[in-house]
């Protein structure tokens, strides 16, 4: 069975910094590419923020997110990372990792990113 646990998310102010972890199990983990999405509040869709092959040599990331934001993964511990810097209000949402690029795949149960004076 499909496993992934975000964690990380918190409060934080505009400009500050967090980073997020996602532990997975029952696939894997080493051969699949892995995925970033958000939900903002009150929207049913989700946003795609980013995505590494499952080597790490390959990543990318949505417009709104580029320059602030980087996706990484440590094979040997089945975990994947997004440090997010310089964090804005827009930035508020629940993130999820994915077991798929471009945010296919399985979902996790998120984690709560609030960005607020």
């Amino acid at each position: 069975e499909v496993q992934l646990v975000e964690s990380g998310g918190g409060l934080v102010q505009p400009g500050g910094s967090l980073r997020l972890s996602c532990a997975a199990s029952g696939f894997d983990f080493s051969k699949s590419w892995m995925s970033w999405v958000r939900r903002f509040p009150g929207r049913e869709g989700l946003e795609w923020v980013s995505h590494i092959k499952y080597d790490g040599t390959i990543d990318a990331y949505g417009n709104d997110v580029k320059g602030r934001f980087t996706i990484s993964r440590d094979n040997a511990k089945n975990t994947l990372y997004l440090q997010l810097n310089s964090l804005k209000i827009e930035d508020t949402a629940m993130y999820y990792c994915t077991n798929g690029p471009m945010g296919s795949g399985a979902r996790g149960q998120g984690t709560q990113v609030t960005v607020s004076l």
